[in-house]
């Protein structure tokens, strides 16, 4: 659990730092490197929240 906190905090430190070059250099790049990696973020939490679920439902 702790490494899934380390890597959400990695994730949004990421998207933050994109975001922010992003508004320093207008670059449309910056942008698409943080849609994209905020994309995957939330198709990975998805993922494992159903596979949390998917546990407890095997356990009852």
């Amino acid at each position: 659990m702790l490494i899934l906190r380390l890597i959400g905090i990695l994730l949004v430190i990421t998207v933050g730092a994109c975001f922010a070059a992003f508004v320093l250099t207008r670059d449309q790049r910056y942008l698409n490197v943080a849609w994209r990696v905020l994309r995957y973020a939330v198709i990975a939490a998805l993922i494992i929240v159903s596979l949390f679920v998917l546990e407890r439902v095997i356990v009852l």
